[in-house]
């Protein structure tokens, strides 16, 4: 459980987005930045790590990018939906590409499975967010 909903339940104004989609939306996007960063570290531990340094950089930019995003739709006063729309955008774009590279190694390490079905679900969600903002 996370505190996600019941904060977006106390803000005291309106929120132009459905409360229960932008909570889902950024625990999918917290959840995949934390899968991101535990995968970059994980990788880091591998013996082929030389082999892994696209994946790390990738995970690392994807966290980062998830990070901004999910604190970005945290805050409502003053809302820019335009802002809110780019960094959503560049958050599926960022966990496509670190889904598709963590893929490539998901045959011979199970952390970049789990990272990449964590991209591709936080993809959707912030995908899915962006449908109800047109």
């Amino acid at each position: 459980m996370t505190t996600t909903m019941p904060m977006l339940a106390t803000y005291p104004q309106t929120i132009n987005l459905d409360r229960a989609k932008l909570a889902a939306t950024i625990d999918a996007i917290n959840a995949c930045a934390q899968a991101c960063t535990a995968c970059a570290d994980a990788c880091l531990s591998e013996e082929m790590v030389a082999e892994l340094t696209k994946c790390v950089r990738t995970n690392l930019d994807c966290a980062d990018v998830c990070a901004a995003t999910a604190r970005v739709l945290s805050r409502h006063t003053g809302y820019d939906a335009n802002l809110s729309r780019a960094l959503l955008e560049a958050c599926a774009t960022a966990c496509r590409s670190c889904g598709d590279e963590c893929a490539a190694h998901a045959g011979m390490h199970e952390h970049c499975r789990i990272c990449a079905d964590a991209c591709r679900a936080c993809e959707q969600a912030c995908r899915d967010l962006l449908v109800t903002m047109s």
